[in-house]
């Protein structure tokens, strides 16, 4: 980046849970806080900085659930990619409508509304200031949409994986909502995360970022601002690195 940004990454990844999309509701879609967390995007983009999405999709079907209440497995992690393309498009939605060229990318072809995953084409997008939001998983079953993020952030060339948590602004010891005493780490090693069980991403996703030495920033997507302030080194949050 030039001297003047205060963008410390070229190319990141964003992951954000679907989830996030949710606000106060209890299932579904939340267009004001689609639209907020759209905005945190732009302000990132117009630093200069080339980003990924992948977003999950446990606010409209998770397929972890369904095979829980006796759905086939497959079949229910299916549903569930359907459902990250569903946010997907409205993320597309809510960042065209604040001027950014967006492109939907699905591991599972639906041309009607969505491009096929294509690595070079991606690249070329993100070197055209596109936002890529990759949906769909990796098209297969039995991998999340965190292994989604790792991969698809590997083969992008990006320089971070950014987790965007909800009511959470890092990685602690136990569970801060249950613990009063629970500790942030600053910095955390992907072995440490995968031995303790840390809850950062799965741990196929947790390893693949440790085999390539791709670092996992954890922050908080409820403070205004965090996005680009995590880019700027400001604001509380964690590093899972080597």
């Amino acid at each position: 980046m030039s001297a003047s940004s205060p963008a410390s990454f070229n190319r990141v990844m964003l992951k954000i849970s679907g989830e996030a999309l949710m606000g106060d509701k209890g299932f579904g879609l939340n267009p004001p806080t689609v639209e907020r967390i759209a905005k945190e995007v732009k302000s990132v983009h117009d630093l200069g900085v080339e980003i990924c999405m992948v977003i999950g999709g446990g606010n409209i079907f998770r397929g972890l659930q369904g095979s829980a209440q006796g759905m086939e497995r497959t079949t229910a992690d299916y549903m569930g990619m359907l459902a990250t393309v569903m946010n997907a498009l409205a993320m597309q939605s809510a960042l065209e409508a604040e001027g950014i060229h967006t492109r939907v990318i699905s591991a599972i072809t639906m041309n009607e509304v969505a491009e096929p995953y294509i690595r070079r084409r991606a690249v070329r997008h993100l070197e055209k200031k596109r936002v890529c939001i990759f949906a769909a998983g990796t098209g297969n079953p039995y991998f999340t949409t965190d292994t989604a993020a790792a991969l698809r952030a590997n083969e992008m060339a990006c320089e971070a994986i950014l987790m965007g948590k909800n009511g959470v602004d890092g990685v602690y010891d136990k569970d801060p909502a249950k613990h009063a005493d629970a500790k942030r780490y600053d910095t955390v090693s992907y072995d440490d995360v995968l031995a303790k069980r840390l809850g950062v991403m799965d741990a196929s996703a947790i390893a693949l970022a440790r085999d390539n030495n791709l670092p996992i920033i954890v922050f908080s997507l409820d403070e205004p601002g965090g996005f680009k302030g995590i880019l700027a080194g400001q604001g509380a949050h964690t590093r899972v690195q080597g």
